[in-house]
């Protein structure tokens, strides 16, 4: 059977930049996915996928022209269903096999297998392999339906045609297309044969088109699947390959920048990186994927703007670079902003000057921007904006922006009581009142991204302490995964009053994430909570502060206590896991419900060391044993007179008849002074790995020592015993997680 490899492209206009790599990726796969499913490509045939501004394409190694004819079993029905008792077809099995294009005469060959305790009826047959025709038709059309198009536009597929002179390929009938952009141009090559297939209302040839305005040939032939690459490089003026157009771009934004003497601004903070580290940032940079998505063949060409631009905070004219024009911003060897940056164009020419000269035209005008704005604002100082903080909703349910930074405020100021001197609570009630006010700015008006930022750089213009500056901008952190935490603590008590006030408050009035949806980024918020508590080990207690939040919100929310803790503790133990902890160990710890937070680290630390113990397996088995017998007794068994009384009842060695018994009371002696000191002492490790000294008297205990004595007294008097050992061992972890 004929193997080949395949290509197949769709040729359409510029494509969302910001989807490519997915469509390119989704499109590749899906097809050779389907392929394989039909017999027509190996599970492990070599897939290679093209994204370009104007095109998606799959090459895929080692095609048959038909798949192999396959065996199919046909399970029908059971025997007693099938035939009657003399053996012949009932019309249950008739009207079975007449589905499946059979008929009476195919009984005699049907085969018997077992089918659970009966037994049932097998029609065998082969079916005929697919043709390549036929299951790439089929692929490709499932290809496109399971593209992650957000929206789709229609249009009438001939009078779109191809816009820049060629003939396209139309099927005829189709009256209306409906895709993410007009299509105009399909291939589909086996080897060097063209596979009839179609899409979108065209016919699969073997021309493609190159550049729109570089390609040395157009439309441009392919010989065959393999020479596809290769052709558009060479003759059409395009690297089709994403990946390795992205990485011809990196190259060439590098070599420009060191050529300057500059870095990206990207590579801000990758001192310490290796080479292929920083490739590899620069490659999952959001401005380097979707520059990628916008040139077919990238050219970095070198532009500057006037140095006095550079007076207004670099991260003004960064952001307008990046967002709005999609340049690359340089630094200098101190981290300050270039007034040179670099461009990416999607031409080459022998004189880049005209190219270099637009760039720079259109640049001025959005830096003027910026600088009008930051003048303007400085006009007025972030004091003077706070009226206008209660004519912005922050929540119809939850009030104004000026509501919320005053209970924003309170919180800060009991979380900086709790944490520092008068001092502090001054600084952080001052950083909380003004941390929105650079909402109202122009700056931030026109860049949202600038919010905390602008806030310090007018909070140091306004003559205020650079710490309360510094927490203007920090209390928005951590923003995501891995962001910095605020760098002093006035920002970090005001950061963690912003978010808490955000749960509380969203909690309280039952908005809660659903599955995947999240709108207000509490799961963000919960994380961001937890990493500060627990990266700066802050000597706060969970309940306290929601005791703090609560009452601040009035009547305006139901008390969340209890739904907001079990989504912080299940965001903690989600997070824990990630890092690396089993999940035997965090539900050990994170089973007590431990309120201060920071302790949660040491612990787990600690009952790692203890499962490390060939004594683990025995104490936690007798420690949900120990479980379980005082559960039963609270719960009513007939243990004692009243089996709680007998619980808080202290032990009575008088009463201690038992060998075994009085040996665990005296290990207990022995040891719980100590454990006891280093638990209050913060010791958790050392606590646990004191306790390992009770597994002999716990397992002598249990072998030889009857807990439900006949005798009230005795009975009650070891409930005491196992009472105390049960509290001693489980203060740091319920070790029982660990059997």
């Amino acid at each position: 059977m004929h193997k080949h490899n395949l290509l197949v492209e769709l040729l359409v206009e510029e494509l969302p930049p910001k989807a490519l790599k997915k469509l390119g990726a989704a499109f590749a796969g899906v097809l050779a996915e389907q392929l394989q499913a039909q017999g027509l490509a190996e599970a492990d045939a070599r897939l290679t996928s093209f994204a370009s501004p104007r095109r998606l394409a799959a090459h895929i190694c080692g095609v048959a022209a038909r798949a192999p004819d396959r065996p199919v079993a046909h399970k029908l029905m059971p025997v007693s269903v099938g035939l009657d008792a003399s053996g012949a077809p009932t019309q249950a099995l008739l009207k079975r096999l007449a589905a499946l294009g059979a008929d009476a005469t195919a009984v005699p060959g049907l085969r018997r297998a077992a089918d659970g305790k009966a037994e049932a009826l097998y029609l065998d047959s082969v079916q005929p392999g697919v043709s390549l025709a036929v299951g790439l038709q089929k692929a490709l059309d499932e290809a496109l339906a399971r593209l992650p198009i957000p929206k789709v536009m229609s249009y009438q597929p001939e009078s779109h045609g191809n816009s820049d002179g060629a003939s396209a390929a139309f099927v005829p009938g189709w009256s209306s297309v409906h895709f993410v952009r007009p299509a105009h141009g399909l291939v589909a090559l086996h080897g060097a044969e063209v596979v009839a297939v179609h899409a979108l209302g065209l016919r699969a040839g073997r021309s493609t088109r190159g550049h729109r305005f570089e390609a040395a040939v157009d439309p441009l032939p392919l010989p065959d699947a393999d020479s596809y690459a290769a052709t558009l490089r060479t003759q059409g003026a395009v690297i089709a390959s994403y990946a390795e157009r992205s990485l011809e771009m990196v190259r060439q934004l590098r070599q420009a920048a060191a050529s300057l003497g500059a870095r990206l601004e990207v590579e801000q903070g990758c001192a310490g990186l290796s080479t292929e580290e920083i490739e590899q940032r620069l490659l999952d940079d959001a401005l380097v994927q979707e520059v990628t998505a916008l040139v077919e063949r990238p050219t970095v060409l070198v532009c500057a703007f006037e140095r006095q631009f550079l007076e207004v905070p670099q991260e003004c004219l960064i952001l307008t670079m990046k967002a709005n024009q999609k340049y690359f911003p340089l630094l200098d060897a101190q981290g300050r902003l270039s007034h040179q940056f670099l461009v990416v164009s999607n031409i080459n020419p022998a004189d880049p000057s005209a190219v270099i000269a637009g760039n720079e035209r259109v640049v001025r005008p959005r830096l003027a921007d910026a600088r009008f704005f930051y003048d303007q604002d400085r006009k007025r100082s972030l004091e003077s904006r706070l009226l206008g903080l209660a004519k912005v909703v922050y929540h119809n349910r939850l009030g104004s922006q000026g509501e919320r930074v005053e209970r924003v405020r309170a919180i800060a100021g009991a979380i900086a009581q709790r944490l520092g001197d008068a001092a502090l609570q001054r600084q952080v009630e001052q950083a909380a009142l003004l941390a929105k006010a650079d909402l109202l700015t122009d700056m931030v008006g026109e860049f949202p991204e600038l919010q905390g930022i602008m806030g310090r750089t007018y909070a140091l213009h306004d003559g205020l302490e650079p710490v309360v500056a510094e927490a203007i901008e920090d209390h928005y952190k951590p923003r995501f995964a891995g962001d910095a935490l605020p760098r002093n603590p006035v920002g970090l008590c005001v950061a963690l009053a912003d978010k808490l006030e955000t749960l509380v408050g969203l909690f309280g009035i039952g908005s809660l994430p659903s599955g995947d949806k999240d709108p207000y980024a509490l799961r963000r918020h919960a994380l961001g909570v937890l990493r500060m508590w627990i990266e700066r080990d802050l000597p706060l207690d969970w309940a306290e502060l929601l005791a703090l939040a609560r009452p601040v919100f009035g009547d305006l929310i139901t008390d969340p206590s209890a739904a907001l803790t079990e989504f912080v503790f299940e965001r903690l133990a989600g997070s824990l896991r990630e890092q690396g902890y089993g999940a035997h160990e965090v539900d050990a710890v994170l089973a007590l419900r431990p309120t201060c937070l920071a302790e949660v680290p040491r612990r787990l630390e600690a009952v790692r060391a203890f499962a490390a113990l060939p004594q683990v397996a025995a104490l936690a088995a007798a420690n949900k044993r120990i479980g379980n017998i005082l559960k039963k007794s609270a719960a009513g068994a007939p243990a004692a007179p009243s089996a709680s009384d007998a619980g808080a009842a202290p032990v009575q060695p008088q009463l201690l008849a038992e060998p075994a018994e009085q040996a665990l009371y005296a290990a207990l002696q022995a040891t719980l002074p100590q454990t006891q000191a280093q638990f209050e002492a913060g010791d958790y490790r050392a606590h646990l790995l004191g306790l390992a000294a009770l597994h002999g008297p716990v397992d002598a205990f249990f072998e030889s020592v009857l807990v439900n004595a006949d005798d009230p007294a005795v009975r009650a008097n070891r409930l005491a015993l196992l009472r105390t050992l049960h509290r001693a061992m489980n203060r740091v972890a319920e070790l029982a997680r660990l059997a």
